[in-house]
């Protein structure tokens, strides 16, 4: 049984206490799938006593929004006008290690912010981009540098969406030194780097099942999948809602099926980019190339895989989890061979940084495709993994 303590007890910081569970509980569990009793269960009081401070979900999940955003700015207040960019990467690194457990609600939950609520936290955000963009600017002038500083803040901010078990001090340099060598990467290696990427070809729906799943996955992307409805999906393929149940067991059955598509078509290109190659280094490159190109060509449903797999019954999700660490794992194979100075749990902070890095630069790019994008988010990948 929960008892709230009285006044006299109650500790000055509750409220903070309650913002960093909740932060936690969303970035593991989504706005939608969280609930104001498991928030106070981690903070050891009533439902009813966390509605004193927060008059409902909504309201406790904006404060949460804010939490990141509001650290990054005042460490890079703090940080003195002109300072070298090393600095200021350090400086947006330490925030976000020591805000890790709860900081991966602004990558994909944010999305569930009101409209200014997400134009307020844009800007904040908006602030960081441009104050590690004047940085790179100043070390490296060139015109692309807000898309290097995006995927710089991407590379570091992606300690936010694993679990990878490591010191936070070992973190902090790691993930620091990653982003600088992104800010700093030339897009001249881009035209280096390019090499033929021959992705799986996009699925024919040919069956009544497959225009299903191929109909959810738009629709999810745009909207997140607890915002869709049945009838959404029936009407995009003619069927009455009823008519799902004979295809699939429900709606999160299509996402599941969605996350497994986005795992079994990375799987074969991956495959196919590794054929030919002579050693670690050209397998990392080829790794790098084939995910930015999946990236760029099934944008719709590889956000929705990202974002939405958490929101799966743990049945459905283990062989969808399954699956991402296979592929992480040939990642860290071959980065262990090209830099064998690191440690198997180094190397899967790096892989993950990797990824943060296309996401943060797709996003900048507006995932608008072309070779010249690819090859230059294709060349900040490469820039992570340090080799």
């Amino acid at each position: 049984m929960t008892v709230e303590p009285t006044a006299a007890t109650r500790p000055r910081n509750r409220r903070q206490q309650i913002v960093e569970a909740a932060g936690r509980v969303f970035s593991e569990r989504g706005y939608h799938a969280a609930s104001m009793e498991e928030i106070a269960s981690g903070v050891g009081i009533t439902a009813a006593a966390l509605y004193r401070h927060f008059p409902n979900k909504y309201a406790l999940f904006a404060e949460c929004a804010d939490v990141m955003a509001d650290g990054l700015v005042a460490a890079l207040d703090d940080v003195p006008s002109g300072a070298p960019l090393r600095d200021v990467l350090t400086a947006v690194t330490r925030v976000t290690v020591a805000h890790r457990a709860a900081g991966g609600l602004y990558r994909w939950e944010a999305r569930f912010l009101t409209r200014p609520d997400r134009r307020r936290l844009g800007a904040k955000f908006g602030r960081v981009v441009g104050r590690v963009d004047a940085a790179v600017q100043r070390a490296y002038a060139l015109p692309d540098g807000r898309l290097r500083a995006a995927a710089a803040l991407g590379a570091i901010g992606s300690v936010t969406m694993h679990r990878t078990s490591i010191a936070g001090r070992r973190a902090e340099d790691l993930l620091s030194a990653a982003a600088l060598r992104v800010a700093l990467t030339d897009p001249a290696a881009a035209r280096r780097l390019a090499r033929a990427v021959e992705l799986p070809a996009r699925p024919v729906p040919r069956t009544r099942r497959a225009e299903i799943l191929a109909a959810a996955i738009p629709l999810f992307a745009r909207d997140g999948f607890a915002h869709v409805t049945n009838g959404q999906i029936a009407r995009e393929v003619g069927l009455a809602p009823s008519a799902l149940y004979r295809h699939y067991s429900g709606k999160v059955d299509i996402l599941a099926a969605a996350c497994l598509q986005a795992a079994g078509l990375l799987a074969q290109g991956v495959e196919r980019s590794l054929q030919e190659v002579t050693g670690p280094h050209e397998a990392l490159v080829a790794l790098a190339a084939t995910h930015v190109a999946y990236s760029f060509e099934y944008t719709a449903l590889n956000s929705v895989a990202e974002a939405e797999v958490a929101g799966l019954p743990a049945g459905l999700r283990r062989p969808v989890v399954l699956a991402q660490r296979d592929h992480i794992a040939v990642w860290e194979q071959q980065l262990l061979q090209a830099r064998p100075e690191l440690d198997p749990r180094q190397a899967r902070v790096l892989v993950h940084a990797a990824f943060g890095a296309a996401v943060e630069a797709g996003r900048r790019l507006r995932w608008r495709d072309s070779p010249a994008h690819r090859d230059a988010v294709t060349a900040l990948v490469v820039g992570a993994l340090g080799i």
